[in-house]
């Protein structure tokens, strides 16, 4: 059966410290602890008193000074690493945690969690290939030696950069080694870690080139594992759930997630608020339980960026370059529907395309899989398609040989109608109004990701009422934007009366639009 050597490091809050180690060991579990060496010296005393008689807590031989995105980190890792080899000899996996990850799952689930796969999980993805880093350094981060910190002594940092820069000063990257990336947050194999050792020992010219090198923490051991270890051995996972919000900061638990961390698909979570001590209390009582079961759900993620982002809405203050010097066309009419319930709007668009004949495009800027003509790659990607919009209906246009073209469109990319509204072609657009049952919310959760078919019940009840308001206020923006060409047709209404907006939306006799309107079944879910 599984036993996990933790390795910890740590900085702070000794009372929390103390507490973490004594719960996770209690079980048989073991701990390897590194406090940082700048820290204060009584508060490393207390943590060594209180854990003193605990057998399954070792510290580290050699503690180091350490600093966000230096080798230090990783020196600090790996001295903790050492002393976990040496003390625990029955250590099956060492996991690394910090001071602020706690539990979500109980020992017994995580024991059999690793004892089901004879594999290694750590995020590990190619460092050029990837789009791990989404801003600042990246090759300068291998290239250029840093010896300073970026955060304490930066001007130091970015003289010395500069200057390696100005003269050319870049080094190469050891000849038989791909670089990898990803979180710092891992749970390896014993025998993966006595590979690593042996290798740190062995190979001086990887360990000089990686001492150098900017935030090695997120590579180091990533790069080491994914050259080591075969690659059907490794999940390129974090067993850790952890968040980050848009500005690059990690998103902090309190009390009231205590379900919500329990339904996602991973050991351990990083980072419980200090102040949120009835979550502790409840996550340190869950590891030592016996007989739990959880419902994974694994909504998480996409519920955070689904309720963070309802209060970010904004408008850009100008076009980007390549959408001013591009236009559909002046004799071009775009007619966009745009309907919430997706089967809806297709049924709608259906009908158009039957009885006017015009061309017709599903949900291209919602739907990967939406049926797009070739384009010479343009379509293929979503991020493509929406990055490069007018380039992609002005193609769609000309691949039709037509004037004249209906999409489907969700409401929720309001950015994208203001767009194609302030294009010198005619852009018309038609809103479909639906009544929503709290079924079919709960089935739009579900396919978009806010819910899964084991989220608890009183989570839906507090998302239910989100969504629907959510839904509302897209059709509010959608009345307020001040389309010059808006119309409106309603699940409430009458056939005749949603003909008359459907007529003058497709410039069609009211016969035709009749006809459209008519459609049997056109709102049913």
């Amino acid at each position: 059966m599984a036993k996990i050597a933790f390795i910890l490091l740590c900085h702070k809050d000794p009372d929390a410290i103390i507490n973490q180690a004594t719960r996770l060991t209690a079980v048989g579990d073991c701990m390897s602890i590194h406090f940082d060496a700048s820290a204060n010296p009584e508060h490393y005393q207390k943590i060594r008193d209180a854990l003193a008689d605990n057998p399954n807590v070792t510290f580290a031989r050699k503690r180091v000074r350490c600093g966000w995105g230096e080798w230090s980190l990783v020196q600090a890792t790996l001295n903790a690493v050492e002393a976990a080899l040496d003390d625990f000899p029955r250590a099956t996996h060492f996991y690394m945690v910090s001071g602020d990850c706690m539990a979500i799952k109980s020992a017994e689930y995580t024991h059999k969690f690793l004892d089901s796969s004879d594999v290694d999980y750590i995020e590990s993805f190619d460092y050029f290939e990837s789009d791990w880093i989404k801003t600042g350094m990246k090759e300068e981060r291998l290239i250029y030696r840093h010896f300073f910190n970026e955060r304490t002594q930066k001007r130091r940092f970015y003289t010395s950069f500069n200057l390696q820069k100005k003269l050319g000063l870049t080094r190469e990257i050891p000849h038989d080694v791909q670089v990898m990336i990803g979180s710092q947050w891992w749970c390896l194999r014993r025998r993966t870690v006595e590979w690593i050792v042996e290798f740190a020992r062995k190979r001086k010219d990887v360990m000089r080139f990686f001492r150098t090198t900017w935030i090695p923490d997120e590579t180091f051991f990533q790069t080491l594992v994914r050259h080591l270890v075969p690659e059907g051995e490794i999940r390129s996972r974090t067993p850790t759930f952890l968040m980050f919000t848009d500005y690059g900061m990690p998103v902090t638990f309190y009390d009231d997630h205590y379900d919500l961390l329990l339904s996602q698909d991973f050991l351990f979570a990083r980072k419980i608020s200090p102040e949120a001590r009835e979550l502790k209390r409840r996550l340190g009582d869950l590891y030592a339980a016996k007989g739990v079961t959880f419902q994974i759900s694994n909504e998480g993620r996409s519920l955070f960026k689904f309720l963070t982002g309802r209060g970010r809405i904004g408008q850009r203050f100008a076009p980007r370059f390549w959408e001013a010097e591009s236009s559909l066309g002046r004799d071009r009419e775009l007619l966009i529907i745009v309907s919430k319930k997706w089967h809806v709007g297709k049924r709608l668009l259906q009908k158009v395309a039957e009885v006017t004949g015009l061309p017709a495009i599903e949900y291209l800027f919602d739907e990967e899989s939406c049926p797009m003509p070739d384009l010479g790659g343009i379509e293929t990607r979503m991020g493509k398609r929406t990055r490069h919009r007018r380039a992609l209906m002005r193609m769609l246009f000309d691949y039709h040989d037509t004037n004249r073209l209906v999409v489907c469109m969700d409401p929720n990319n309001l950015d994208l109608l203001q767009d194609f509204f302030s294009d010198r072609s005619t852009t018309r657009l038609l809103e479909v109004h639906c009544d929503f049952t709290d079924d079919y919310l709960l089935g739009h959760a579900k396919r978009v990701g806010l819910a899964g078919d084991n989220t608890p019940r009183d989570a839906i009840d507090r998302l239910l009422p989100t969504i629907r308001s959510d839904v509302a206020f897209e059709s509010e923006q959608i009345r307020d934007a001040g389309f010059s060409e808006l119309y409106r047709i309603s699940e409430t209404a009458s056939v005749e009366e949603n003909t008359v907006p459907l007529s003058r939306f497709l410039s069609i006799s009211e016969d035709h639009a009749k006809e459209i309107a008519g459609r049997s079944h056109l709102f049913a879910d």
